[in-house]
């Protein structure tokens, strides 16, 4: 019986191996809508696409509670003065985009996380050139959007 088991453990192993190749890879993010007064900020990035604050996990932040992956890009993004609460994940969105250093298209798995605005002055950082606040009664996601953003946008939007 241990030969076998070990056979078939060893099969299994391989199965799963040759299977991968079918398997897709993803870059993880957080992604915040972050609201004030019936307003949901948004901004635009330097190679000219809309979004949402956040962004990817680094490699060692693994093991690190996504809130605190959320507060680094905040302060990354929106600068060191912006409070806010931080509510729960409520969209989970897969999204595309080619990366500008490599002309690859990458693809991202994100948890969009609920978020009150409460203070201090937004300073966008160097990777942003444009921000909104819009107003969520009269916003038109898919004239700022494209691909997994704007089903993830709508997504909240009709949560609210």
């Amino acid at each position: 019986m241990g030969k076998r088991g070990c056979k078939g453990q060893s099969f299994a192993i391989l199965s799963k191996v040759i299977k991968m190749e079918d398997k897709d890879t993803y870059f993880v993010a957080v992604k915040l809508f972050l609201e004030d007064d019936g307003k949901l900020f948004i901004f635009k990035d330097k190679w000219g696409d809309w979004d949402l604050p956040g962004g990817r996990i680094k490699k060692d932040e693994f093991n690190a509670p996504l809130e605190e992956v959320v507060a680094r890009k905040v302060k990354e993004e929106l600068g060191e003065a912006v409070s806010y609460t931080l509510g729960k994940p409520e969209v989970l969105m897969r999204h595309e985009r080619v990366e500008d250093d490599t002309g690859e298209t990458a693809r991202i798995f994100a948890v969009g996380y609920s978020a009150k605005y409460e203070s201090g002055e937004v300073v966008l950082g160097e990777h942003h050139t444009e921000m909104k606040w819009v107003d969520k009664n009269e916003f038109k996601p898919e004239d700022y959007f494209t691909g997994g953003w704007l089903k993830g946008v709508k997504e909240w939007l009709g949560v609210r």
